[in-house]
């Protein structure tokens, strides 16, 4: 037996998530051509996790659900040829917690095809704590690199910075060199924001509302985590030839925009997809972390909790009221 987050939903008794215990057949008999037993050590609460838990969006497609997009742990059994009892492992995105059952959980049973192994200077209480969130600003920066930004081209942007994306996006560009301007709604964490690497912090306002298509240049390069209106002005304020990284919608999913700044000034807008990303981006990815997230800015980005504080955490991330990540010990 082993504990999970569980969810269920019907049309008779409605919508219920809580606590359960779970017996492994339940486990084998959801989750189809797994090939890989996992003992999950950790998991985290993402924005998505939060979707799933408060019922607040049609992320789970299959019911009953375990969610957790997110996992870190050892493995007690393997069927695929590239992992063996004793590996140290990481699980991101995948459509976990959403049709597979996820490891907000004790135990999971995965693809090895979805699955990397850990680099020998990552936990799997650090793996956690960097997650789809920590992962997915890694892609961001590459995506950035990729498309031609360079340390000295100038400012860059980071939205939503307190949350966890942004918060690992500026401690990675600011170790790399790069200029970094944080936007947050919550002016509080100023301080917070600088110790991770930004030079200066501003106010979400000055991006939220409804811009002119084009503005005074100023990012070099900007990480958005939030979308909308947010994104429309960060787009239209990117100097000539800059980059955009986009992998968020915290203020919706809408992009109020014109091509203005796409064809005006070369500006280069890209989508960054964590869920399907090929492996091998995933594990350049967290090559990079290993040796470019200084595990003291790690450490002050995370929080722990257990299962029962991952329940009351989602409508908490949901509103923004989580600071960086919020790893949860489901062995508690």
């Amino acid at each position: 037996m082993f504990k999970a987050i569980y969810l269920e939903k019907s049309e008779s008794a409605g919508f219920t998530a809580g606590i359960r215990e779970l017996d492994e057949s339940e486990l084998v008999a959801n989750t189809g051509d797994a090939d890989v037993d996992l003992d999950v050590e950790y998991s985290t609460i993402n924005f998505k996790d939060g979707l799933a838990i408060a019922n607040r969006s049609p992320v789970v497609r299959k019911w009953p659900m375990v969610p957790g997009i997110d996992g870190a742990g050892v493995v007690s059994a393997s069927r695929h040829p590239g992992f063996a009892p004793g590996d140290r492992v990481v699980l991101n995105g995948w459509g976990v917690g959403e049709t597979h059952w996820g490891c907000l959980a004790g135990k999971a049973r995965l693809r090895g095809d979805w699955l990397v192994k850990l680099p020998d200077s990552i936990d799997t209480r650090s793996a956690a704590a960097i997650g789809t969130a920590g992962y997915t600003a890694t892609l961001c920066v590459m995506m950035l690199e990729r498309h031609g930004l360079k340390a000295g081209d100038g400012e860059v942007l980071v939205t939503g910075a307190a949350g966890g994306v942004g918060s690992v996006a500026i401690a990675l560009l600011a170790a790399n060199g790069y200029k970094v301007v944080a936007s947050t709604g919550r002016p509080g964490e100023a301080d917070y924001l600088k110790s991770l690497g930004a030079g200066e912090v501003i106010d979400r306002n000055t991006l939220s509302e409804a811009g002119k298509p084009l503005q005074k240049e100023r990012w070099a390069g900007v990480v958005d985590t939030v979308g909308s209106h947010t994104l429309a002005n960060a787009c239209a304020q990117t100097r000539y030839r800059g980059v955009v990284a986009a992998c968020g919608l915290a203020q919706g999913m809408d992009f109020p925009a014109t091509v203005a700044p796409f064809i005006l000034r070369g500006v280069k807008l890209i989508g960054v997809d964590s869920v399907m990303c090929p492996m091998e981006d995933r594990l350049v990815a967290w090559q990079r972390l290993a040796s470019e997230l200084d595990a003291g800015k790690l450490a002050a980005i995370t929080t722990e909790t257990d299962l029962a504080g991952a329940l009351e955490a989602a409508p908490k991330i949901l509103a923004g009221g989580i600071r960086g990540r919020l790893v949860v010990d489901v062995r508690r």
